[in-house]
């Protein structure tokens, strides 16, 4: 401890101690993408991930899931408040927006750029 003119021990800073819990915390709620999300609307990917088996792990044994969020609810009113909510709404209009795929690949010739 280094000690002050009072005579007290100054505490220590500790700004470097948490890096490993930082990114903890960062990727706790991590949540799939927007591309992920696509592919899970396909209607043979929809199909089965609303009509789950019992899984004791997840939230309401997994039978209520957001599709378009990729949440579980605890029961089908949870479900159906969300689907009311800023959030959902706010995601729903994201994935009717284009997906961003990188620049375009054509030059105005029609032949595409190597």
């Amino acid at each position: 401890f280094f000690f002050t003119s009072m005579g007290k021990p100054q505490a220590r800073s500790r700004k470097h101690v948490s890096k490993d819990k930082r990114k903890d915390i960062k990727t706790k709620r991590r949540v799939k993408d927007i591309d992920q999300i696509v592919e899970d609307l396909k209607p043979e990917n929809a199909g089965k991930l609303e009509k789950q088996p019992i899984d004791p792990d997840l939230p309401g044994l997994g039978q209520h899931y957001c599709v378009s969020c990729a949440r579980y609810f605890v029961d089908s009113k949870a479900l159906v408040d969300h689907k009311k909510t800023k959030p959902h709404k706010r995601r729903l209009k994201a994935l009717k927006e284009e997906i961003y795929t990188g620049p375009a690949q054509l030059i105005d010739n029609g032949k595409p750029i190597i």
